[in-house]
């Protein structure tokens, strides 16, 4: 995908904010909005976004789960499956 297909002038976006927004849902493609020549902001179907939110969750917990692996806070995988099976078996 090439950001420089989907530039439009603010003033496109008033005068087809319609044509827009079905556009952005067919497509799914995000649209940079310029102002005086400037890129101003980006809109995107609400889909993308909260794909792009989950994404953005997920790469969150990985950093922090590699960060905790830096400080030495994990435990062995055996140590923990063999809590989880004393657990399962007192209930």
């Amino acid at each position: 995908m090439h950001y420089s297909t989907q530039v439009k002038p603010i003033s496109y976006l008033k005068a087809n904010a319609a044509e827009v927004l079905l556009q952005l849902t067919q497509r799914r493609e995000p649209i940079v909005i310029t102002q005086n020549g400037e890129a101003k902001a980006v809109i995107q179907d609400v889909v993308s976004y909260e794909e792009t939110q989950d994404t953005l969750a997920l790469l969150k917990i990985l950093a922090i789960g590699n960060q905790e692996i830096h400080q030495g806070n994990f435990k062995p995988a055996a140590e923990v499956v063999e809590r989880l099976r004393a657990k399962c078996s007192a209930e």
